[in-house]
């Protein structure tokens, strides 16, 4: 069942995309604003999302600076000429609905949840702003960020109040690739991991998602609690940002050479 599903979801993102290239693209959505911004000509794009100079949430921030951002309403598409807006997978029901109807094409970003997706979703989107030989490049640098030969340590990614990131997740799909092994395999999308786990697992390596500093909150007071500190000093520790694993794009070639190059370091 979970191979039919992956083949649906694949067909969905390929269709192929029959409408001339857009003259005038508006981002609503945070992966959509990555992807216009590495796919599609400066001058195709009219604005992107609110969120889009966000270093806290966008991968593509610095790039972002360079155009015009919105409020993420239907007027303010209209009054930018938009012929192609792109919007999130559930988000916006009536301002779709409104631009639709008035004859401006509308795409939903679909979740992605492993590299495959993204991949796919990197050539629909590709195409859909003209430019497929673009996602074809960008879709190779996705397979081509891969660990060499070599063992294969173990990995936990690991956040606040003790979440972990689970292997059916973008970022548990980059550390397979990046030549880790999951050290929590059965938790699947995610769950809650114990440090009487983690000090019995001992896996290699704890992923986070940012340098360990104070404990501000009780959030992230288990981080720098002194049991981790000693099992895992700054060499068996992993920064990889939440911004380079959320959304498909380039930040998630960013995410993989950084998690080969600390399993490199590892396995020397």
């Amino acid at each position: 069942m979970r191979r039919v599903w992956a083949a649906a979801f694949t067909l969905l993102v390929l269709a192929p995309a029959v409408a001339a290239a857009p003259r005038r693209v508006v981002s609503f959505n945070l992966c959509a604003d990555q992807l216009v911004l590495a796919l599609a000509d400066p001058g195709q794009i009219a604005a992107l999302s609110p969120y889009a100079r966000n270093p806290a949430i966008s991968a593509a921030a610095d790039a972002a600076r360079a155009f015009p951002i919105t409020a993420g309403s239907a007027e303010e598409a209209l009054a930018l000429g938009a012929d192609l807006v792109f919007l999130g997978p559930r988000d916006r029901l009536a301002t779709g609905q409104l631009l639709g109807g008035r004859g401006i094409r509308v795409e939903r970003m679909p979740l992605a949840t492993s590299l495959d997706d993204a991949k796919a979703i990197i050539r629909r989107t590709a195409a859909i702003l003209g430019h497929a030989e673009r996602g074809e490049a960008l879709a190779a640098r996705l397979d081509a960020a891969r660990a060499g030969p070599g063992s294969s340590p173990t990995a936990l990614p690991y956040e606040r109040r003790g979440y972990a990131a689970g292997p059916t997740t973008m970022l548990g799909d980059a550390l397979a690739r990046a030549g880790f092994r999951h050290a929590r395999p059965e938790i699947g999308f995610g769950g809650f991991v114990g440090l009487e786990t983690i000090v019995r697992l001992r896996p290699d390596a704890l992923v986070l998602n940012d340098a360990p500093g104070r404990a501000d909150d009780q959030g992230t007071a288990l981080l720098t609690h002194p049991a981790l500190a000693r099992l895992y000093p700054p060499a068996r520790r992993i920064v990889v940002p939440d911004v380079l694993t959320v959304c498909p794009g380039p930040g998630l070639v960013e995410a993989i050479a950084r998690l080969a190059a600390a399993r490199a370091a590892a396995t020397r």
